[in-house]
Parts: structure tokens; C-alpha cells; sequence
């Protein structure tokens, strides 16, 4: 039950894109249909369910466990005296992510891929408390094996929480112990794993070394965005340059055998045309949460773009909505900027870019929870594709860039920002 009330919404729309004329209201997994898909994957799946019913006096929280043998086991926890969404907003602050306002100056973090970071918190006794919480109950049930992939399936706040950064009582993060990605509900993993079963056949991904039109995409010429000032003023100011999203855009390109867009060449234009056939997807750019000019609506809108060249007719700004209009046929979309991970949360799940990719047709999707920093990402993104191309899978992929950039960049906020979504 807690499974069949997540993404409705969202799952109607993919299951009418890849099968149409099928009924999605009638596609909901069965008990067993989930633990074949664990024991066909080979992964743990992890679902959280946060209970709040009046009639209750205290919320609780749910926990699932399917694993990768199709055994089923359950625990829960009491919340009372716990206010976890104040929990889960108190260990972003003390990693370092700012709020969700604008500033003239760009200081605000969660508005774009930032050039640098000169301030972080000390989250330690956040992350160790939400390990407590919501790990050490099934530490049990989890594999041995560093290398096995656990997909856990967030709730309400649980969405904006960075999982790899959460720590053990060992002072040990968890993405030191495993291999994670994350998935809206086991249905929509499902359907991602299903859309990259076809694309595999054409594809052979992850042999990066064999993609025919990967599209790569590094700090463009900005974009002039509508911001507030501390007087509650508006004033339109371009986005600030990324030198290191250029430069990840350039290595990661010369590692495929192809050419990146920046500057003046990566137009919204060419980017919308090029999206459609492209099998690798890697935009390295601002990303925001709010765009628009408020002083023409009377709101910024929401949630979500990605910011390109601006054109003749185009203003730049890549949207949810536009991007919901596209078919596309990529194997992972890779969203190297802020808050891509981020969007209105509601109980259908994120609303927001992350939901937009999905449903236009990628099964596998790399989006960030916060405002990432410029250098410490371009090192990151370049050591997942070396990564990819040594065999490993995504999830794996992905695991091991943290770890390599951990070495050099030890605070969380530089590392753990990103998430896998969908199919490894």
C-alpha cells in the first residue's frame, strides 16, 4: 500500500510513453513482481515511509527491506520528541548548503554551480543522528559486499538527503560501505530498468567508448536572469562564468572522441535540437530551482532549468516543460549543476528537473541536492566517466568518484551532493 500511493502521477506518464494504450492504473507492481525485480537486479531495495495520521500520537517511521534473494523483512521507529524534516534541513545547514534565496552578489549557493566555497559547518553530529535513525535498524539486512547496489526509495524530506554523507558510529560515511542510488518507488525503477533494457540493445552502454552522439555541454555563455535584491528590489543580471564546468566539459569530450558546446556554440537552440538523438546526455551548467521575470507574472516559476546560450527567440533557460515535451533516447543524463535533484515536494514524489528527464525517457540520471562547487565537481564528473570506462556500472561508477575525490576534498559538500536516479 505504501508503494501503490507514490508517483501515481508520475508512473501514469512513463508507462503511457513506453507502452501507449496501456492502462497505467492497472500496472501497479504485486509483492511478488517486487522481489523478482530485486532478485533479477541483484540489489537490496530500501523503502522509507514516513506515518503521520492524526489519530496517532506520533508519527512513525516505516522501513522495507527487499533483498537481492526476494526476502522481505520490515522494521520501524518511533519519531516521537523527533522533528525529522527539521532534522534532515539542520544537516544540510551544517554541510554547508545555504538557503533557497536569490542575491545580486551570487552568494546565495543554491542558486548555481558555484566558482568557489570559502564556508561549510561541521555536520557530524547531524549525519551520525540520521544514520542512527535510518540505517543502523536494518545495518543487519544490508549486504556485506561493497560493490552490491542498495536503491533506497526516499519519503517527503528523506528526498533532499545527501545518503552516501550519512555517517556510522565508526566515523565511517555510507557511501564507504556501499554502492547507493536512489529511485522516486520501486514501480518507477521498474519502468527505468525496463527503458534501459531497450536501450541497451541499440547502445551497448556503459561502453562510453562506443556511443555514437554523446552531447556534452559545459559552461555556456550565461544567460540574464531575474534576481531580488536585500531591498526586495529586481534586477536582471547574467549568470556568472564556470571556468570548471568548461574544462570538465573538455576533458569529458576528449575522453569520448568528441567535441563539447560552450561558450557561444551551446545555444538553447542547438542543445533542443541535438537532445532528441543524443545517447549520452552531460550538461555541466547553472542550474535553478526558480527563473523568470517576476516583474512581468508577478511570481518566478518553478521548480527547475538549465541554464544555455540564449539566442534569437530563446531566452536560454531550459525548462521542466520543455523538457517533458521531448522523446529522448539517452542512456544517462548527467545534470552536473545545482539543486538538479531538488523541486516542489509533494506526495507524488519531486516535482521538479529530475522528474522531467525521467519521464521524457532517460532511464539512468545523475542530479545534484545542493549548489555543488565548481572545482571539486569538474574533478568528480571526469573520475566517474574513467570509472565508467573501466567496466564499472553507473551506481559503482559513481561510488568511486566520491571516494576518489574525497581523498582531496575531505567535507562532505564537496563530494556527496549527487545521486544516481533510475537504472544502474
Amino acid at each position: 500500500m505504501a508503494e501503490r500511493g507514490r508517483t501515481r502521477a508520475f508512473t501514469a506518464l512513463m508507462t503511457q510513453r513506453e507502452r501507449p494504450g496501456t492502462a497505467a492504473e492497472n500496472e501497479s507492481l504485486k509483492l511478488m513482481e517486487m522481489t523478482v525485480l530485486a532478485q533479477q537486479q541483484q540489489t537490496t531495495l530500501v523503502e522509507y515511509s514516513i506515518i503521520r495520521i492524526p489519530e496517532l500520537d506520533d508519527p512513525v517511521l516505516y522501513i522495507w527491506v527487499i533483498s537481492a534473494e526476494g526476502k522481505i523483512d520490515f522494521r520501524q521507529r518511533s519519531l516521537t520528541g523527533m522533528n525529522l524534516r527539521a532534522l534532515v534541513q539542520y544537516s544540510r545547514r551544517a554541510i554547508g548548503v545555504r538557503g533557497r534565496g536569490f542575491s545580486s552578489t551570487f552568494s546565495s549557493m543554491n542558486l548555481s554551480r558555484t566558482s568557489e566555497f570559502g564556508w561549510w559547518g561541521d555536520p557530524t553530529d547531524e549525519l551520525t543522528e540520521l544514520h542512527q535513525l535510518l540505517i543502523d535498524p536494518i545495518a543487519d539486512l544490508l549486504p556485506d559486499d561493497p560493490e552490491k547496489t542498495i536503491v533506497f526509495i526516499p519519503q517527503g524530506e528523506l528526498f533532499l538527503l545527501p545518503f552516501p554523507a550519512l555517517l556510522n558510529s565508526k566515523g565511517k560515511y555510507l557511501i564507504e560501505q556501499h554502492t547507493l542510488l536512489t529511485s522516486p518507488s520501486i514501480q518507477v525503477l521498474a519502468l527505468t530498468e525496463e527503458m534501459a533494457d531497450s536501450r541497451q540493445k541499440n547502445l551497448s552502454f556503459p561502453a562510453i567508448n562506443s556511443l555514437s552522439d554523446p552531447l556534452i555541454v559545459g559552461n555556456p555563455t550565461m544567460p540574464t536572469i531575474v534576481l531580488r535584491d536585500e531591498t526586495g528590489r529586481f534586477t536582471k543580471e547574467p549568470l556568472p562564468g564556470l571556468p570548471g564546468a568548461e574544462q570538465e566539459a573538455e576533458d569529458i569530450a576528449g575522453f569520448l572522441g568528441t567535441s563539447a558546446l560552450t561558450s557561444d556554440s551551446a545555444t538553447e537552440a542547438v542543445v533542443k535540437r541535438r537532445l532528441g538523438s543524443a545517447d549520452l546526455i552531460h550538461l555541466a551548467t547553472h542550474g535553478l530551482l526558480e527563473y523568470g521575470d517576476p516583474t512581468e507574472t508577478g511570481s518566478q516559476t518553478m521548480p527547475g532549468a538549465m541554464a544555455l546560450a540564449p539566442g534569437v527567440s530563446e531566452d536560454g533557460l531550459l525548462t521542466t516543460a520543455e523538457i517533458l515535451q521531448m522523446d529522448l533516447q539517452a542512456s544517462l543524463v548527467v545534470l552536473s549543476a545545482c539543486d538538479t535533484g531538488r523541486g516542489r515536494i509533494t506526495g507524488d514524489g519531486v516535482i521538479g528537473l529530475s522528474r522531467a528527464f525521467v519521464a521524457a525517457g532517460a532511464p539512468s540520471l545523475v542530479v545534484s541536492l545542493w549548489a555543488v562547487p565548481d572545482a571539486s565537481t569538474a574533478e568528480l564528473m571526469t573520475e566517474f566517466y574513467r570509472q565508467l570506462s573501466q567496466g564499472q556500472t553507473k551506481a559503482q561508477a559513481l561510488r568511486q568518484a566520491m571516494l576518489i575525490t574525497m581523498e582531496t576534498h575531505q567535507h562532505p559538500i564537496a563530494w556527496s551532493a549527487f545521486t544516481l536516479i533510475g537504472a544502474n
